[in-house]
């Protein structure tokens, strides 16, 4: 004889009831409320001290609510998550805030014709509707191209050299690897102002830009792919050794294939770092409002530099101009922080 099995229906473990949101949503009508009160009453006048007061009454609000419902743990918990929410907003609102400028101001002046027209016969305080970026996005395709160039061997070969091969000098070379990073961007611009210009006698060129991205670029590529190169588990590289292999072919053909996404996105990352560099180009490429082809000789424009000569000039346009190459500028450095994202995401390992 057959049984027939009805299934339960799912129940929810738990679920919010009004009297449980009661008190949240009072204490945080109260916390409103005698927020502006004390601001009212108070010399706590604008929008900080109302900020300062705000946060102050909901960490007192969250921890009062709690521990009367609960016990000192629950309202201990409560000042936490406050105080987590409260630096969460410390960070999200000014970048909020910038990406807001950035887009407000410099989206008016976007066209596609700002990528085919440069600023070879027409002045920075000229409207908006003449000259364009396209010598500014050639230079600095140039220079950025050229740096990854250099930085990308060296960063990976230095990554490996610390990871599999360990040599006696690899925690000195660790060492000043993590040293360069903190190296601010205006050193690297001085020091290939002073070496391949002054004492080498070379003139401002894309290629002395290039060379002081190499410099900002090497760390981070040595140092993320340093860090992918540890996830390789070492079962990979014991097999290859126990099938015959050399140190080097097993490294050339089982770990940098297994950590090549890894690797692309540190790459990625490192573009990312030094696209938007100003400093060291402002002592190396010289700056032009016409497109130059050779990166080997003469003057040549980047981004940052026209953000900043623009800026400089102060005009109403320039400033315009200086804002629409920022947001231009910013896109490109999302692209980038999203295609390493990408690559370093499931579907990127899956390719």
């Amino acid at each position: 004889m057959s049984q027939t099995q009805i299934a339960p229906s799912p129940q929810r473990p738990w679920k919010l009831t009004p009297k449980e949101l009661l008190p949240d949503l009072l204490g945080a009508i109260f916390t409103v409320v005698g927020s502006l009160a004390i601001v009212a009453i108070t010399p706590l006048k604008g929008k900080l001290g109302f900020s300062l007061t705000l946060i102050v009454v909901a960490i007192i609000t969250a921890s009062t609510v709690s521990w009367l419902r609960k016990d000192r743990k629950a309202a201990m918990n409560s000042t936490t998550t406050v105080l987590v929410y409260i630096a969460s907003a410390f960070v999200i609102l000014p970048l909020v805030s910038i990406l807001y400028e950035v887009v407000r101001l410099g989206v008016g002046g976007f066209s596609l014709r700002i990528f085919t027209e440069d600023m070879s016969v027409t002045a920075s305080d000229s409207d908006l509707s003449q000259g364009g970026l396209l010598h500014a996005v050639i230079g600095t395709a140039y220079i950025v191209v050229f740096a990854t160039l250099l930085s990308t061997p060296i960063g990976i070969l230095t990554a490996l050299y610390i990871v599999e091969v360990k040599g006696r000098f690899s925690g000195v070379v660790r060492f000043f690897v993590q040293a360069m990073s903190g190296v601010p961007s205006i050193v690297a611009g001085l020091f290939i102002f002073a070496v391949w210009m002054i004492q080498m006698g070379n003139a401002y060129s894309g290629i002395a830009g290039g060379f002081a991205l190499t410099i900002l670029m090497i760390p981070t590529v040595a140092r993320t792919s340093e860090e992918v190169l540890k996830l390789i588990p070492q079962d990979l590289r014991e097999a290859g050794l126990a099938l015959g292999a050399t140190q080097w072919r097993t490294v050339a053909t089982v770990v940098i294939p297994a950590a090549r996404s890894g690797l692309v996105t540190a790459i990625i990352l490192g573009i990312a770092r030094v696209v938007g560099e100003t400093a060291p180009l402002l002592l190396t490429i010289g700056g032009a409002d016409a497109i130059n082809l050779n990166p080997t000789d003469g003057n040549m424009a980047a981004i940052p530099y026209y953000v900043w000569k623009n800026l400089l000039i102060g005009s109403p346009n320039a400033i315009s101009r200086a804002w629409l190459g920022l947001f231009v500028l910013m896109v490109l450095v999302l692209i980038f922080f999203a295609l390493a994202r990408y690559f370093g995401s499931g579907k990127g390992r899956k390719q």
